[in-house]
């Protein structure tokens, strides 16, 4: 607008602060203002590319689906000396229990999990082969020398199409500076399960509560509480708002992006679809070095100002192309 004095298309402008809790007020705000949002596409940037030199627009993001446990033994904490041995220790009982979760293929050991999960074909996976991948570099960024994960995929495979499940927190007992010796009378852990398309949050979350408490032992109680989830959302790349978000970065950034399915979720996504009706474009400009989630997150301020570019060039490019569709 400061430079030609106006917009080629309207805009509406949507800012919301639970993405990380889930956004569970933004789908009833959604219901109750459908008329208000009504749009012909959403532009999201709360994504990464690879970088601007290999810059790439994300065309998918998995599901969530995400449980806390809780594995109760005695009515109170107990001496480990005079007690450790005979009564059923909670931690050690959810050790267990969790890591029963997975076999030595890499493989979800939930009955039912993989039900739903469609398989990419031979054809995808060649494409998403092409995205450029030095696995030395990858794992020095993150400070590990090995990585694994579900045996038949790469590493890229089972972060961007294959659904997962990981341990996000695990706790129980004494936990303070040195030693007290006690069988604790409770352990918890934070789980989240990654999905792909056509799994469903809810459905995941049912299956996963229905088997883990199954894997209890005599002498414990368990409890598991589905928190939130998202399902997964994959972007066309043959529309117009691909099309015009691709021509975008490849002006400012002289380099046709490579479309990526991104491992990350954000909830909200599918459910624009749903409620509004409305596709999303994933054109964002973080990157994996960025420390998401981590102490000193950061973003390159080149980065920033090179979004602003591709931002302005997506609205033009989108209102040319639509103008052209409508005659």
């Amino acid at each position: 607008m400061s430079t030609t004095g106006n917009l080629p298309c309207n805009v509406k402008f949507m800012v919301e602060g639970e993405e990380e809790v889930g956004s569970v007020n933004l789908e009833k705000f959604c219901i109750d203002h459908k008329e208000m949002l009504v749009a012909d596409v959403i532009l999201i940037s709360d994504t990464t590319m690879i970088a601007l030199n290999t810059p790439s627009v994300t065309s998918g993001l998995r599901g969530l689906s995400y449980v806390q446990v809780e594995v109760t033994g005695p009515n109170r904490d107990l001496h480990s000396g005079l007690y450790g041995g005979a009564v059923v220790n909670p931690c050690n009982v959810l050790c267990d229990m969790v890591a029963s979760l997975k076999d030595k293929w890499g493989r979800v050991t939930i009955p039912g999990f993989y039900d739903d999960v469609k398989e990419c074909n031979p054809e995808e996976r060649a494409e998403m082969a092409k995205r450029p991948y030095d696995k030395d570099k990858f794992m020095q960024s993150v400070g590990v020398t090995h990585l694994q994960g579900e045996e038949g995929y790469s590493d890229l495979e089972r972060i961007g199409i294959r659904p997962t499940l990981d341990i996000n927190g695990i706790w129980g007992g004494y936990t303070g500076e040195g030693a007290k010796t006690i069988l604790p009378s409770k352990a918890f852990a934070k789980i989240s399960m990654r999905l792909v398309p056509y799994q469903n949050a809810e459905r995941i979350a049912d299956l996963f509560i229905k088997h883990f408490i199954s894997l209890a032992p005599e002498g414990v109680a368990v409890k598991a509480e589905y928190l939130h989830g998202g399902e997964s959302y994959v972007s066309p790349l043959d529309t117009p708002e691909y099309s015009s978000a691709s021509l975008a970065v490849e002006d400012v950034l002289n380099k046709k992006p490579i479309p990526v399915r991104s491992g990350g979720s954000i909830p909200i996504v599918s459910t624009f679809e749903k409620v509004l009706g409305i596709k999303s474009i994933l054109l964002g400009f973080g990157l994996e070095s960025d420390a998401i989630h981590s102490p000193n997150e950061n973003f390159p301020v080149e980065n920033f100002l090179k979004g602003i570019e591709t931002i302005v060039l997506y609205h033009r490019n989108y209102d040319q192309m639509k103008q052209k569709l409508t005659g």
